[in-house]
């Protein structure tokens, strides 16, 4: 129904009947209208896992559209649906084009409220079927300050009505694991994320846990945003033999030998690794968004020594 105010509203049990979700789900109101850009963002720079020079413009979009990627004229919604999995990244496929390494830009436009955007990615190669996000300084302090610099703005549809924004509620409680990894979700009134990670060979990482309930636009601005990716020294041959991490360099990546320690220090915070895994998993859950509602589910999640293809498989779970 439209109100006065030309917001349109949709029921829960219209929404859940529409997406499908599992009984684990349920759909509700976040009580906020879908948002958008008030202007555009531009960012240039080295992939890096490619090492080659792409360019991301995110633009403003209609309420109800949801983030969408746009690469060779092709659009690749950043939905679940489309994840294929690929290493130490998060690759969006569709119709044999991808788009690799979302999952940073994503987690900044879930946690500052850009629920509808339009993302085009340009290669320096026409020709290139598959493009990656640039890396920037390795943490998504830079898409936040963009996205603040441009500002939101209620988003409108093709009609001009808003849309009132929902959020997926767990439940029951969910698992997946792989070996010794795992993803576990609680119902909650609110998002909270817990992330543990466990390098027992790399002392100067070690066990470490990060525990916050995510303050959209807050919190994560300020305790998850800044944290860089990183990676152990003495693994760089074997992924570069891999064809990984061409475009990492001690300016966008933490580097930490087993025997060493920190080769590119000081730290942002003590235990900047496991942060940095929670805007991960931020960006990735992000996938579980429809049509502008929030992607991440809201509940306690527990996340121990996961990577992109078990939060996808978590996801999955969901559906």
């Amino acid at each position: 129904h439209f109100s006065s105010r030309s917001t349109m509203t949709l029921s829960s049990s219209a929404f859940n009947a529409l997406f499908k979700s599992s009984s684990r789900i349920s759909w509700k109101s976040t009580g906020k209208l879908q948002q958008t850009l008030a202007g555009s963002i531009e960012k240039s720079g080295v992939a890096l896992h490619s090492g080659k020079v792409s360019t991301v413009k995110v633009r403003p979009h209609l309420a109800g559209g949801g983030r969408c990627f746009e690469f060779q004229s092709h659009f690749i919604p950043a939905s679940i649906d489309h994840v294929e999995e690929s290493p130490l990244c998060t690759t969006l496929s569709k119709d044999g084009y991808r788009v690799r390494t979302v999952e940073h830009l994503l987690s900044a436009l879930e946690a500052t409220g850009v629920d509808n955007c339009r993302i085009e990615v340009v290669s320096l190669d026409a020709g290139d079927r598959d493009v990656e996000v640039p890396i920037l300084d390795g943490s998504a302090s830079e898409w936040v300050e963009a996205i603040e610099g441009a500002g939101l703005k209620v988003a409108k549809d093709a009609c001009g009505n808003s849309l009132e924004k929902m959020a997926p509620y767990l439940d029951e409680p969910v698992h997946v694991w792989r070996n010794n990894s795992f993803v576990v979700a609680f119902p909650s009134s609110r998002v909270h994320i817990s992330c543990g990670i466990d390098f027992p060979h790399v002392p100067s990482i070690g066990c470490q846990w990060f525990s916050s309930s995510i303050e959209y636009n807050s919190v994560y601005k300020r305790e998850i945003a800044p944290s860089r990716t990183f990676c152990i020294y003495e693994e760089v041959e074997k992924m570069r033999s891999s064809g990984l991490i061409k475009g990492g360099s001690l300016e966008n990546a933490l580097v930490c030998s087993a025997d060493k320690g920190w080769l590119n220090p000081p730290l942002r915070f003590d235990e900047e690794p496991c942060r940095h895994k929670v805007l991960d998993l931020i960006g990735d859950l992000s996938l579980f968004a429809r049509c502008g509602s929030q992607g991440l589910p809201v509940g306690h999640v527990v996340a121990y020594k996961s990577g992109h293809a078990l939060h996808a498989g978590f996801l999955r779970c969901l559906l």
